[in-house]
């Protein structure tokens, strides 16, 4: 008796081009009958195969890619041709994922390299298989759902070869429909990245603002001040405990044991890390890291909260008296504080050090409003790109969502 034929497995996306939406289900396989699933590999010790010499091979580790990059076009170090036979090498077209930390995370190749066994390879492509789809789709919801729900280990799973050739691949008969699907997302990454770049274009523009608005080390003058204030005379040297009244005796630390969720903010160090049921503060404060934060220029220390919230004995707690608050938060996060830093384990910044940091103010109240305003403005509108960014992030994948099936049938 004749067996019957196993059913292909299939799948339809709920949202499809006019041009292909008569063209049928989509066929689901394996990824492993449709690419060779492979694992990298590291010469050991790795120092000795290391080399500078232009006739070396690239060489990728897992750390050297930026993680929202697509292609991998370079390396950070190449590897000796007597390496060869303990790595693995990819070409150009071939995708790549991460098996450990951010795993399930793809990129395509577009050098030829060896890769770390840190990292799985895609090689092989089924004929007809598209590098950019495959990328895609590996990216959606259902691919990073079944490889996070499928890596082993506790608190930092893995993924391993086995595992991602199980992974269902759902792909479109024609090509053309592959392409259109990547060529839109493709789209809006161009567009998100585009607005990546204007919003770095702002945080540099302000950052050079606040360097010549405020006087540089040593120095009581800034290099670019206000019209009406350019003949006001130097700013005055304070210290932070002069301007300040430090409310450090008010704040108190919950273990998260014993918080109860609510409403209210329950700050730390660095910003919000809880929201409980209950407050100590009811006004608009400075707060800045005592330990477990980053004191280093441009690495936002300060920063101001308001409104009802609870502070733990990681952050200080500072009113200001003599200077505007958006003034000293600025300044503050410019500065270089690592100095007024101490200890190892971990470093803390004393209440001490805090009282003594010095800093230029200028005497005109008006002057410190003058530059608020103007640091606040650019805030705001790196606030709104950054809001922006975010929109467009969750109209790509709400988008894959539907350009891609949820599930198989």
């Amino acid at each position: 008796m004749k067996m019957p034929e196993k059913k292909k497995k299939t799948a339809v996306p709920r949202l499809r081009f006019p041009e292909f939406r008569h063209a049928g289900p989509w066929e689901v396989k394996r990824l492993g009958e449709i690419a060779e699933v492979v694992r990298g590999g590291s010469p050991r010790p790795i120092s000795r195969f290391l080399t500078t010499d232009d006739d070396g091979f690239n060489w990728l580790k897992i750390g050297d890619i930026p993680n929202e990059s697509k292609y991998v076009l370079s390396t950070e170090e190449k590897i000796k041709k007597s390496g060869l036979s303990k790595t693995r090498e990819v070409h150009p077209g071939d995708l790549i994922l991460s098996n450990s930390m951010s795993f399930g995370r793809p990129y395509i190749m577009g050098i030829r390299a060896c890769i770390h066994d840190g990292w799985l390879a895609l090689t092989n492509l089924k004929s007809g298989l598209l590098s950019e789809y495959l990328y895609y789709f590996i990216l959606s919801d259902f691919s990073q759902r079944y490889l996070h729900d499928s890596a082993a280990g506790g608190g930092v799973r893995n993924l391993n070869a086995d595992i991602v050739k199980l992974l269902p691949i759902a792909t479109p008969l024609r090509v053309e429909e592959q392409q259109k699907i990547a060529d839109c997302l493709a789209s809006l990454d161009e567009l998100i990245r585009a607005e990546e770049d204007r919003l770095a274009a702002l945080k540099q523009h302000k950052k050079g603002l606040m360097q010549q608005l405020f006087p540089a080390p040593g120095e009581t003058t800034p290099r670019l001040r206000f019209p009406e204030f350019r003949d006001a005379g130097p700013w005055e040297v304070k210290r932070l405990g002069e301007v300040c009244e430090i409310l450090d005796r008010m704040r108190k630390p919950v273990t998260s044991t014993k918080r109860k969720a609510g409403p209210y903010p329950y700050y730390g160090a660095s910003g919000a890390i809880d929201y409980i049921d209950q407050y100590i503060f009811d006004e608009r404060l400075l707060l800045i890291g005592e330990d477990g934060a980053k004191w280093g220029p441009f690495e936002k220390t300060a920063y101001i909260v308001e409104g009802k919230y609870w502070v733990n004995n990681h952050a200080h707690v500072l009113r200001p008296i003599q200077i505007n608050d958006v003034l000293l938060e600025n300044y503050l996060n410019a500065s270089d504080l690592s100095v007024y830093v101490t200890g190892a384990a971990p470093p803390k910044l004393t209440l001490d050090n805090l009282k003594a940091i010095r800093m230029p103010v200028p005497p005109a109240l008006p002057e410190q409003q003058k530059i608020a305003d103007c640091l606040a403005s650019l805030d705001e509108l790196i606030r709104v790109q950054g809001e922006k960014i975010e929109v467009l992030k969750q109209h790509k994948k709400g988008l894959m969502q539907q350009l891609f099936p949820q599930e198989v049938v």
